[in-house]
């Protein structure tokens, strides 16, 4: 039998230790003063959401005492409007219309879109020791102890002919076989550690140029088609400058060269969806260093003499107190993209029969590229080029048809002579120099720049930008028309008034465009860099 005393005491422990225990609880609670909650709260926030009720209460409040000024002196309105009405009946029209038109101009004013300014862009300048050589790069791909003397050989004639100049930039952990002999480490944390450096130095930049806070950015996107982390890319910048917690973030990944366009227009977008006064960061970049190709197949060697490390960041607002200080404001972007077989497949990450990872070029990617980039000029044609080329383009689509319908009917009824008489209508191509003062195409190889400037009929000095960045930072991918716009205000007589056309290629495959304003004259510095 259990005594009645020690049934007591186990009772009386379990009693205290169920109290200690509630003690140790209580101390773990987490408590915060009222006073630091209450510099928590967003009163920014706060206040705009009552804004709307705070708004139409005081309006209430004024049609009321409107109203009753109007009872109480109804006598006296009553007298002054049958004069102007008998007296003065002109005045009294050209009143309430003059009241309705500036009600609604005001009201179209309220409801015109935002418009989108470019505050600033900054590009990123790689370090010396990034940059290597033609014979180095050569070396460097010796050393990875994987390519046979026959793509050695491919891959130096490539070279040769890519337009590329003597000293262009490569992530540390391929440069760096250059110093111990080794092949390439393509680890994630050197991959991490290549973006880390090239995003944060172009927002550091960007940032400071226009002297804005990390804290003051509403919106983050980050485009890098090959390498996509996790954490993103994304949250790497936030992390790293502090940025707020409840900033809108977007990482795109596998969208190719002309992802920078979509950025801008995903951008813009998301600018107007907040409302007027927001501010967004974009960051343009590319990843190498796990990007290497190491086989032996044609297709997919190319990018190991194209692709270079380089990067942009732009800060973007929809706040018109900020069109005084702005670069630039976007006027369109469009975006074509095309979804046949061939489009989808031309610019194809793969692995080839040996399991190495790359990226395929397929051989109709110049006849896709030109397919795609005739719909966005299509599209573009009539935003940007004045109406006498418009009207250049609608008459002679309108008398190609009817032409041939001609000939055939006469010729179907004998009436050689009829027929000869009807001449043959040429599809009219538009002249876009007549709209466009300067063009940024995608540096993405020799063959790309030239065939472009072929088919808009440009001459040396409008592909200059493209050429110039080719040579002197090679194809940084989707950054490289910010390149060619930082050449053009530096060094190509850049007007307040001028219009930019960028103009980009990526997988899928689509073909971007974005057209801006300048706002500012440019710097003008001639020979700031050694021409071609």
């Amino acid at each position: 039998m259990v005594r009645a005393s020690e049934i007591n005491n186990v009772r009386s422990r379990i009693d205290s230790s169920d109290t200690d225990n509630d003690l140790q609880k209580d101390r773990n609670i987490y408590k915060v003063k009222k006073s630091r909650l209450i510099s928590l709260v967003n009163w920014y926030h706060v206040i705009s959401t009552s804004f709307p009720y705070i708004m139409f209460t005081l309006i209430g409040l004024f049609v009321f005492q409107f109203s009753f000024s109007l009872y109480q002196t109804r006598d006296q309105v009553k007298e002054l409007a049958i004069e102007a009405m008998t007296a003065k009946p002109q005045v009294w029209f050209l009143g309430w219309q003059g009241s309705f038109i500036t009600a609604l101009l005001v009201y179209l004013f309220a409801k015109r879109p935002a418009q989108t300014y470019l505050l600033e862009f900054c590009t990123f300048e790689a370090p010396e020791e990034w940059k290597v050589t033609h014979s180095q790069l050569m070396e460097m791909m010796r050393r990875q102890q994987c390519f046979s003397e026959e793509s050695i050989n491919f891959l130096s004639r490539i070279l040769d002919k890519s337009g590329t100049g003597p000293a262009t930039a490569w992530p540390p952990s391929i440069v760096q076989c250059l110093k111990d002999g080794k092949p390439q480490n393509k680890s994630v944390e050197n991959a991490r550690e290549e973006s880390m450096i090239v995003i944060c130095k172009v927002i550091e930049d960007v940032l400071a140029k226009t002297k804005t806070k990390p804290r003051d950015i509403d919106i983050l996107v980050i485009n890098c088609s090959l390498f996509s982390p996790t954490p993103s890319l994304c949250a790497l910048a936030a992390h790293h400058f502090g940025m707020r917690s409840d900033l809108q973030s977007y990482n795109l990944a596998g969208m190719g060269c002309s992802a920078s366009v979509i950025a801008v227009d995903l951008a813009k977008d998301l600018l107007n969806a907040r409302g007027r006064n927001g501010l967004a960061l974009v960051v343009s970049t590319e990843n190498l260093t796990q990007n290497l190709y190491l086989g032996n197949d044609r297709s997919m060697l190319l990018q190991n003499t194209l692709f270079r490390c380089g990067g942009a960041a732009m800060l973007l607002s929809n706040s018109w107190a900020h069109a005084h200080k702005a670069k630039y404001k976007l006027l369109h972007t469009l975006r074509k993209q095309g979804i046949d077989d061939e489009s989808y497949e031309c610019v194809f990450e793969c692995e080839d029969e040996n399991g190495n990872r790359g990226v395929r070029l397929s051989k109709q990617i110049v006849k896709v590229a030109g397919r795609a980039m005739e719909q966005n000029f299509t599209a573009l044609g009539p935003y940007v080029l004045p109406v006498s080329e418009i009207w250049k383009v609608a008459k002679a689509t309108v008398a190609r048809p009817v032409s041939k319908l001609l000939r055939a009917f006469f010729e179907k009824n004998g009436m050689t002579s009829v027929v000869a008489m009807i001449p043959l209508v040429k599809p009219y191509i538009p002249d876009f120099k007549r709209g466009i003062d300067h063009f940024c195409i995608h540096a993405g190889g020799r063959a790309v720049v030239d065939g472009v400037g072929q088919n808009l009929k440009l001459d040396d000095a409008q592909l200059e930008p493209s050429r110039h960045t080719l040579y002197h930072y090679g194809n940084t991918s989707s950054s490289s028309i910010w390149y060619e716009l930082d050449h053009i205000r530096k060094s190509m007589n850049q007007r307040r008034g001028h219009r930019v056309l960028q103009l980009a290629f990526g997988s899928g495959f689509k073909c971007n465009s974005a057209v801006w304003l300048c706002l500012q004259d440019g710097d003008n510095v001639r020979g700031a860099l050694a021409p071609l």
